[in-house]
């Protein structure tokens, strides 16, 4: 046996693949944050020491301009830096191209040629709306429109101006899906399931939405940037 397959199979056994889909639909507790540099008070309490700054970090998740937006800089003193962007040492054991989302430890991997890996922190679904499995990114957008399902709407009916019968949200700062979404389909199948960019930096590292994957923005925008036609996504569960 490789060490590839010995580091595959143990990275499966800590993860758990589930093999079937829970098909429900994607979407956020929609509460859009303050920006601004404004804390949202989730990840660090007041009195718990930053994390020192970083010239590196600071164009990383400074302020950036896309698509006719000016994406605010992200406070990422206030994230630990374990969900900050970075190249590791591939775990999982896919073919390069392949992206993995360790559901437990709340990362998501593209896998390089090499032996290494993107790794980037990301919030995932809470308990409940969570899906898993095998499936390929069919479709990919930038600065995509938001629309919450029928379902959805008669939980929260205030999203009802945002209902497909009413046109969806327009992209935007504010819009759930972010700056990039890319779209998960299964056996030639919508799953409804996205890998996503968020407003709400302070979700990163958090079982908070409907069953989407999601990024900070900076993070999906590079991530869209990398990521093949056509790609693999294994999501362990």
């Amino acid at each position: 046996m490789t060490s590839i397959d010995l580091s595959r199979r143990a990275f499966l056994s800590f993860s758990g693949l589930g093999a079937a889909a829970l098909l429900s639909s994607c979407a956020s507790t929609y509460s859009p944050p303050p920006y601004q540099g404004a804390s949202l008070g989730g990840m660090v309490s007041p009195s718990a020491p930053l994390a020192p700054s970083n010239p590196e970090l600071d164009v990383m998740y400074g302020e950036m301009q896309d698509g006719g937006f000016v994406i605010p800089a992200i406070p990422y003193r206030q994230i630990p830096p374990r969900y900050y962007r970075q190249r590791v040492q591939d775990p999982t054991g896919y073919p390069a191209g392949t992206i993995v989302v360790d559901t437990p430890n709340r990362f998501l991997y593209l896998v390089e040629p090499g032996g290494t890996a993107m790794r980037y922190g990301v919030g995932i679904g809470r308990e409940g709306f969570a899906w898993s499995g095998e499936g390929v990114i069919q479709w990919r957008q930038k600065w995509p429109k938001w629309t919450p399902p029928d379902e959805m709407v008669a939980r929260q009916p205030q999203l009802a101006q945002y209902s497909a019968a009413n046109g969806g949200m327009a992209p935007g700062l504010m819009n759930p899906l972010g700056a990039r979404a890319l779209y998960i389909f299964q056996n030639g199948q919508d799953t409804l399931y996205r890998l996503h960019g968020s407003p709400e930096w302070n979700s990163i590292g958090k079982a908070v939405s409907s069953g989407c994957v999601r990024l900070m923005n900076q993070d999906i925008i590079d991530l869209y940037d990398r990521v093949p036609n056509k790609a693999k996504i294994v999501v362990l569960q």
